[in-house]
């Protein structure tokens, strides 16, 4: 079965459980598929007959429902998003009230006691999400390896676990990019080109927690993603897509040292480099040394059957037949 849109993970959970085969696709794309058939009515027996069509000619992926520690993670950092932009929301109202005509003392205090109370829930958050992650050990390693990276936090690395689960369902790179909403679309047709940008039909939450760690990386000039900054920056000459670059650059990392269960290296990328070049170096001369040896060998056979020595008088079988020669002279004299 199908199940269309992001909010009917219960209704998904319950069919799993129940033992169907369940894939979860964007709305928009049933749609523009209901709209490819000619279907021009919309009810819920032709919506029935036209999704049952599709998972009948497509391949759909088959859903997996998220394990009991990445759900209860993924509550926690939700949680802790939606405080983040309500603390956000009521410092603006406190910033409009202190510069507005008047001022009213009562909603000012309440508003800076709100501020404290959120501030208080975030600490607690953030401590459960950290004992929850050390109650894993396999899972805190490869977050400890990731966190090597400057800028980049565990909040920062738990959103992204959890929003993808853990990295389940993406095969290589291309399929996370897509899912980030970083795949960028192109707006050409023949003498029009367009802006290319990204396409931001993917998970928010992970486009929204590499925002301050994309400027953290750069503010710290870690190599890998300031000399992308720099380069970026001097075709376009824009800011924040050059940023947006480096947030791609990061997403695409952490999934890198995730599957690899690696420790980020600063200088890795130098050290591939040299060990390219030391093994370029080995075949040279490995492919050096069999050529030596076959023109070894070749030489070897073109002399063959010829001695060394120039003077052949030298030789034992030439003076041999010089003595012969010698005897022969004298019986003739006799």
């Amino acid at each position: 079965m199908e199940v269309t849109g992001v909010y009917h993970e219960n209704c998904a959970l319950f069919l799993y459980q129940q033992g169907f085969s369940v894939s979860i696709i964007l709305a928009n794309k049933a749609k523009r598929y209901l709209q490819s058939l000619g279907l021009k009515s919309k009810t819920d027996s032709i919506d029935a007959k036209g999704l049952a069509q599709m998972g009948a000619e497509q391949c759909l992926k088959k859903w997996q429902p998220l394990g009991a520690f990445f759900y209860k993670l993924r509550s926690l950092t939700r949680q802790h998003q939606n405080l983040q932009e309500m603390k956000t929301s009521v410092r603006n109202q406190i910033h409009a009230l202190e510069h507005g005509m008047y001022l009213e003392k009562t909603v000012l205090k309440q508003l800076k006691a709100s501020v404290k109370l959120i501030e208080k829930q975030l600490t607690e958050l953030e401590t459960d999400i950290k004992k929850a992650l050390h109650s894993e050990p396999s899972i805190f390693q490869k977050v400890e390896h990731i966190c090597k990276i400057k800028g980049v936090g565990i909040l920062t690395v738990a959103t992204i676990l959890v929003e993808t689960n853990g990295f389940e369902l993406f095969e290589n790179n291309k399929q996370l990019v897509s899912y980030a909403g970083y795949d960028v679309v192109a707006n050409q047709s023949g003498k029009h080109t367009g802006k290319t940008r990204i396409s931001k039909k993917g998970n928010s939450r992970i486009r929204r927690c590499l925002f301050m760690p994309a400027f953290c990386v750069v503010t710290a000039k870690t190599k890998v993603f300031f000399n992308l900054y720099q380069r970026t920056f001097e075709k376009h000459g824009i800011k924040m897509k050059s940023y947006v670059a480096v947030q791609k650059k990061l997403l695409t990392t952490i999934y890198a040292l995730w599957k690899k269960n690696e420790a980020f290296d600063e200088n890795y990328c130098q050290k591939e480099k040299v060990n390219i070049q030391v093994k370029e170096q080995e075949l040279t001369s490995l492919l050096g040394s069999e050529r030596a040896e076959k023109n070894s060998q070749t030489k070897s056979l073109a002399t063959q059957g010829k001695h060394p020595v120039s003077d052949h008088s030298l030789l034992p079988l030439c003076k041999g037949k010089d003595k012969k020669k010698i005897k022969i002279k004298v019986l003739e004299k006799n």
